[in-house]
């Protein structure tokens, strides 16, 4: 039953993949604007001084410490209530690939309209889930 979890494992190692890559891409990033990293917290503009693919990929870490919060709390509730049957894991994976996708799509094209899809159907997957393990009550 340890494998139910496996998904959970994924998405906090992605999130540290993109946590390698923000600082890849932002510390240079700051490194070119100010060689005293003090100056960014004195400078209300710091943001809008690095370049996109910076912001993007920050942005992309901060979004995988939001929406991901319920799915990891989803996942061990269904885990510790012994609702975690195989349709509960084919979602889990669907949703770990959706933030995968979404991820790469921010760091790289970051289109908007093509994100919000893949936000909402992530939101639906955890909806599912949810309401699944609400039916499970009853």
């Amino acid at each position: 039953m340890g494998e139910f979890l496996t998904p959970v494992l994924a998405l906090i190692l992605w999130t540290f993949v993109m946590w390698v890559l923000m600082y890849k891409r932002r510390i240079p990033a700051m490194q070119a604007i100010s060689k005293d990293p003090q100056d960014f917290v004195t400078d209300p503009k710091f943001g809008e001084k690095l370049p996109a693919s910076a912001r993007w990929a920050a942005d992309n870490y901060n979004h995988l410490h939001e929406q991901p919060v319920i799915f990891y709390a989803l996942m061990f509730y269904l885990h510790l209530t012994g609702n975690g049957d195989s349709a509960a894991m084919y979602l889990a994976w669907a949703y770990v690939m959706v933030r995968v996708v979404h991820s790469v799509v921010q760091v790289t094209s970051n289109k908007v309209m093509t994100r919000f899809t893949l936000f909402v159907i992530g939101s639906l997957l955890l909806l599912v889930m949810a309401l699944r393990a609400a039916a499970a009550l009853f």
